[in-house]
């Protein structure tokens, strides 16, 4: 969901109000492509600002959220340290309606002379940038350097001379006049209302275009050349009407909810007539609808990105578990006639002197059937009836010392494989570092990774936690992230008389429901946990899974069992479908906070 001109320009309505005259205080860089600095606010307030050129989530805004940062600042951020720390705020704005946004922040250089730096972000999907300049525009540097190989249409290296993005022809929305809108409108033929607005004019998205559409009673979807003047002077005056508001600072940060499946359709800083199609939620500024619409999103790919080795690991040793399965498989049906070999070795002993000479088939009575039938055993004419009797008899002990020792590795191949899939599924659920540092932790207490090492002076990682709800009737829910977490809640946190749920031979999270004691719970939470069982199982995309619940007290770990593995015995079973709406409106305990 891309940000629009109209949203950045309340951006920059927002950041001016607060920052101007403000002076930057701390600067650091917790992620590649992200920069968060203190500005002491002109106001006499203290603000922190987020300037992001993440490809998906490009964005500024205020914050209150900190970050972990790295122990070596990246050169960008010292590059921004040496010019612009300490320095003034002195405008922000967003020329020509574009999706950029320039800060300008008087600081003193080296010889202690004041000068003015241009602090810029790009908001252009995987192209978003982060660029600082000097009062001239040259290049001091930027965050994601853009080469002669990588663009040939425009550089963005330090000395270089900073240009805008390459325009598209389009036209600024806040200088629009009557008669060149209705011109524009003329000249697109057979093209949609829709589309004429939004590939016409700067900063405008599908989204807005349609709205603006709405607005004047007029379907988006209609051609331009079927519009009246009177329709089109209503287009017009809708469209005006929406600029005026942003001329005005007259912003209503929203975000768009589909009101059958409760799914973000979009958000917006403009009140509309539009949004009684929606359910909506409001907020009092453009900071916090994008820190809350873009934090968990920004969480869930910095984690993705930080488990990808892992990850790979993991699949890779579950294709090695499944490939031995297969092959445990063909060699269990090679073996399952060691019986028979026996039976042949004993047959022809029996008869070994009624064993004609070079034959390849012998035929004797079957001693060991009811019915004493006739049976054919091949036989190998280059050796003598003892050593046919021999070579049965071999293949029979071969075959029972390979099925013993296949039984236990059966069974250690399927513990490894449940084990590998469970801390799959702790990846799914992992939400910060802390999660991925104890799985870490983890797999390398079973051998599968080195031991992480931890720098002398850096800071210890944050203990992980167990994910908290309340259910809608109050009861409290805890819901493990990692194997080693299950371990901990199941046997050390949760009371024996707490009830217990895990997804029915599936891998996935223990969840426990507090009785204070009482050992029964209402409907109403047993429902909610067994969502959230089943929600963070490898079974999240199933319907109707099956979810064994019981008295933590019937619930013990067999001796030498891997982090996470349990028996339990005395279990009922509840079949749930982990909608994930029905999931995210179970309140967070953990949020709450």
């Amino acid at each position: 969901m891309a940000l629009d001109g109209i949203t950045i320009a309340n951006m920059v309505y927002e950041l001016k109000e607060a920052l101007l005259g403000g002076r930057i205080d701390k600067i650091h860089q917790p992620l590649a492509d992200e920069i968060v600095f203190s500005v002491r606010g002109g106001v006499g307030k203290n603000f922190k600002v987020l300037a992001s050129a993440n490809s998906n989530h490009p964005r500024m805004h205020l914050t209150q959220y900190g970050k972990d940062n790295p122990m070596t600042p990246p050169l960008f951020c010292m590059v921004l340290r040496k010019h612009i720390a300490g320095g003034k705020i002195v405008d922000i704005y967003q020329p020509d309606f574009e999706r950029i946004l320039v800060m300008d922040i008087e600081s003193a250089n080296e010889l202690g002379d004041i000068t003015k730096k241009h602090f810029i972000l790009e908001i252009m999907g995987k192209h978003s940038n982060l660029i600082l300049t000097d009062e001239n525009y040259k290049i001091l540097d930027s965050i994601k350097r853009i080469s002669h190989d990588t663009s040939s249409v425009r550089e963005v290296l330090p000395g270089k001379q900073y240009q805008s993005p390459p325009s598209q022809g389009k036209m600024n929305p806040l200088l629009a006049t009557e008669e060149a809108f209705s011109a524009v409108l003329q000249q697109q033929g057979g093209k949609k209302l829709q589309q004429a607005i939004y590939q016409n004019y700067t900063g405008i998205s599908p989204f807005m275009a349609a709205a603006v559409c709405f607005e004047a009673d007029l379907d988006a979807a209609c051609a331009c050349e079927c519009l009246d003047p009177i329709s089109a002077h209503a287009l017009f005056t809708a469209f005006q009407g929406i600029m005026q508001k942003v001329k005005d600072g007259a912003f209503c940060p929203t975000v768009f909810y589909d009101q059958k499946t409760n799914r973000i359709m979009e958000f917006g800083v403009i009140s509309l007539r539009q949004s009684a199609l929606y359910q909506c939620k409001y907020y009092s500024t453009v900071s916090e609808l994008l820190e809350s619409y873009y934090r968990e999103k920004d969480n869930t790919l910095h984690i993705r990105q930080k488990s990808h080795d892992i990850r790979r690991m993991i699949q890779s040793n579950i294709e090695r578990c499944v490939k031995k399965k297969e092959i445990q498989i063909k060699t269990r049906k090679e073996i399952q006639d060691k019986d028979l070999w026996k039976k042949y070795g004993e047959l022809i002993t029996a008869n070994i002197y009624a064993v004609e000479a070079n034959t390849t088939l012998l035929r004797v009575t079957d001693y060991y059937s009811e019915a004493m039938e006739e049976i054919e055993i091949p036989m190998d004419p280059m050796k003598t009836p003892s050593e046919n009797a021999q070579y049965y008899f071999a293949k029979y002990n071969k075959a029972k010392r390979t099925l013993t020792a296949l039984s236990v590795q059966e069974k250690q191949n399927e513990e490894e494989l449940q084990y590998l899939e469970s801390v799959l599924n702790a990846l799914d659920a992992a939400k910060d570092d802390a999660d991925l540092s104890e799985i870490k932790n983890e797999l390398a207490d079973a051998g599968f990774i080195r031991r992480p090492q931890i720098k002398k002076g850096a800071q210890k990682p944050k203990k992980a936690k167990p994910m908290h709800f309340i259910s809608d009737d109050g009861y409290h829910i805890f819901v493990g992230k990692s194997n080693l977490q299950n371990d901990n809640l199941t046997l050390r946190f949760a009371e024996s008389t707490d009830l217990w749920l895990h997804t029915k031979e599936i891998p996935g999270s223990h969840v426990i429901i507090r009785t204070n004691g009482s050992g029964e719970v209402s409907d109403t939470a047993l429902q909610q946990a067994a969502l959230l069982a089943a929600y963070y199982s490898k079974a999240r995309q199933g319907s109707m899974v099956p979810v064994d619940y019981t008295l933590r007290k019937n619930v013990k770990k067999p001796s030498g069992a891997k982090p996470g593995m349990v028996i339990y015995l005395t279990n009922q079973t509840i079949y749930v479908t982990p909608e994930e709406d029905s999931v995210l409106s179970i309140r967070s305990a953990d949020e709450a906070n």
